[in-house]
């Protein structure tokens, strides 16, 4: 029979071969200067027998293969414990940003039906009075008591040990974990993620990044965090809140790089945006990884100007449902900078092999087959879609959702295979690469035709008076009246609207797409997403410019 198919079925033979590697360090304890000793860590000789201890004590608490456990855990060694070891049982966490909406959280919670609970003692309270996961028979809690839970992590763990190495037999199509989207582009959902998934997306990063076992990483963003101890790393959890990127503190962030000679950073546009802005050289890093939005060129100029030559930086596209789908490294996209603020959209590289991305017309209704009659023209904008090894083919509960976000697609040789609408519009040029036009439902649909919001904003976002501008639509489909909404860089007075508002006018009529564009409000602040700090809510802001316009 085959290995079984898992993603930490990579922690035995790291635990043989780099036993005393650490596998992750976290910030534990403050010095005097007020930054992190980072006395906490894990070696991968110790994450492997723990992890193993936890999943023969929860095993023996009833949690096996296809169990659901709710996961809320802040990044710290009991979550990577947790997640290894419930990886290791066959078990299915359910991850959950704890700063969405909480209403939303609760469906989402409720959806995933959980029958277990697993949790900070703040997270146990909150289940207590807001009624989360009633269907859970277990609830355990990483306090040193077992208040509002039925366990302790420390007593599961202490159960289990001694018990020898855990790997459940589980097969390539078996959940793995449901991970719920952030929302920012619609209503959270759980992403079904399957084992198959997972070891697909360890070994596309490993081979698009260049990846190499040993070398330090930094990982703002604890999911992607997951990724470090199946490519051989040793991880330094940041000190600062994950769910916050564009509040971190950059002194900590580089007290920790230099100290540990960090060698990889991920984080999001808005973490990008706070390192550039620090503007302190960072010498150690050979990558940096951004995603979650588009970064925009300035940020990508400031961040490759701080680092060393032979650095690289990448912006790997891809979502949720699939990652990664296509990478584009700093150099190249410097080099398209000039069409993206001409209006092209933004260039979002070639994909990464062997994902097959193909454009197809836009329609909002659901595509219950694959034909190529859906294919547009070449050059043309349509959505992106993607077949491939980490395309996810279901939504957990969601079966309108699924529908309208996957295709079903039938090989030469009968084989089946599903394809995922990315809900993004776009287009490949003629050196084929991937140009990213915005999302689907962020089109403006006027009665001249559709605006792209990566089309539109980006002409405007080269004023130096200008932090962002976000592209709107009020009225009815078809006959929308396309707003811009700017929010001003820190600094600028109100008093100098008027000024600015003239020069993005000027710049507007530069390009025939945007000359369409009359109307340009202010904004104190745009909304973003809980997850990045990067994904702007057009959806709000739409709202509020209707009825800045009907006062």
């Amino acid at each position: 029979m085959d290995a079984p198919c898992n993603i930490a079925a990579a922690l035995p033979r790291l635990a043989r071969e780099r036993g005393a590697q650490v596998a992750m360090r976290c910030p534990g304890t403050r010095g005097p200067d007020g930054l992190a000793r980072y006395d906490v860590e894990l070696t991968y000789a110790q994450l492997d027998a723990r992890s193993d201890a936890i999943a023969a004590g929860l095993a023996r608490r009833g949690v096996a293969r296809g169990t659901r456990c709710v996961v809320m855990v802040r990044p710290s060694p009991e979550f990577f414990l947790l997640m290894f070891a419930l990886f290791k049982a066959g078990a299915v966490p359910v991850l959950v940003d704890p700063g969405i909406d909480r209403r939303a959280l609760r469906q989402c919670l409720d959806e995933a039906a959980p029958e277990a609970f697993i949790g900070i003692p703040l997270a146990h309270l909150a289940r207590v009075l807001l009624g989360w996961s009633k269907s859970a028979r277990l609830r355990v809690t990483t306090g040193a008591h077992a208040w509002l839970a039925d366990d302790t992590l420390a007593r599961i763990e202490a159960a289990g040990a001694g018990a020898g190495p855990q790997l459940a037999d589980t097969r390539p199509d078996d959940v793995a974990a449901i991970l719920f989207t952030s929302g920012s582009t619609g209503v959270p959902k759980g992403v079904m993620y399957r084992h198959r998934h997972f070891v697909a997306q360890v070994e596309l990063l490993r081979t698009a990044l260049g990846i190499r076992e040993g070398e330090v990483d930094f990982p703002t963003f604890p999911p992607f965090a997951l990724f470090g101890p199946a490519l051989g790393l040793t991880s330094i959890i940041p000190d600062m809140d994950a769910t916050r990127p564009a509040q971190a503190d950059p002194r900590k962030l580089h007290a920790a790089i230099e100290r540990f000679g960090v060698q990889q950073l991920f984080g999001s546009p808005a973490l990008m945006r706070v390192l550039a802005e620090y503007g302190r050289p960072l010498p150690t890093l050979r990558r940096v990884t951004s995603a979650g939005a588009p970064v925009p060129a300035g940020v990508v100029a400031r961040m490759r100007a701080l680092l060393p030559e032979d650095a690289r930086f990448y912006t790997p596209y891809g979502a949720t449902e699939c990652l990664p789908v296509a990478v584009i490294e700093g150099r190249e996209l410097e080099t398209t900078r000039a069409a993206t603020e001409a209006g092209a959209g933004t260039c979002i590289g070639r994909p990464v092999p062997p994902n097959q991305v193909r454009i197809i017309r836009i329609d909002d209704a659901a595509i219950p087959q694959w034909s190529d009659a859906l294919l547009v023209r070449d050059g043309d904008v349509g959505e992106i879609t993607v077949a491939g090894p980490t395309a996810t083919d279901a939504y957990f509960a969601r079966e309108a959702q699924t529908r309208l976000a996957k295709i079903e697609e039938t090989l030469a040789d009968g084989t089946r295979r599903t394809v995922h609408r990315m809900g993004d519009v776009g287009y490949f040029d003629a050196q084929g690469r991937l140009w990213f036009c915005g999302r689907k439902t962020h089109r403006v649909e006027t009665a001249a035709g559709p605006l792209y919001t990566e089309q539109v904003e980006p002409v405007f976002n080269v004023d130096p008076a200008v932090r962002r501008t976000a592209l709107v639509g009020v009225g009815p489909t078809g006959a929308q009246r396309p707003v811009l909404c700017v929010e001003l860089a820190a600094g600028v007075a109100r008093d100098e609207w008027p000024t600015i508002e003239a020069r993005l006018r000027g710049l507007g009529r530069g390009h025939a797409h945007t000359a369409r564009i009359d109307t340009f409000l202010r904004h104190p602040g745009f909304p973003v997403d809980i997850r990045h700090n990067a994904k702007i809510g057009r959806e709000q802001l739409a709202a509020w410019a209707t009825k800045e316009l009907c006062a």
